[in-house]
């Protein structure tokens, strides 16, 4: 099972943004009104969940922006 990260990756960020320079990517975030983080070298930071619920057309706030939790579930195990 491969591991996600709780952020986008560089690639990820490009193919939604459509840009490759983290100022044009910036700059497609604000004008989307997408939030974002800026790393040390000013690239942005956004995170996956909150990309997922914007994607599905859904406005992200405290309360969806919340990963599921996962129980484990034995009871049809025989």
């Amino acid at each position: 099972m491969e591991f996600l990260s709780e952020t986008l990756t560089d690639d990820e960020l490009a193919t939604i943004t459509g840009y490759k320079i983290p100022s044009c990517q910036r700059q497609w975030l604000t004008n989307n009104h997408w939030e974002f983080v800026v790393t040390g070298a000013q690239r942005p930071v956004v995170g996956r969940v909150y990309a997922r619920l914007k994607l599905a057309g859904v406005r992200p706030t405290a309360n969806n922006a919340v990963a599921d939790t996962w129980t484990l579930d034995l009871a049809r195990v025989g």
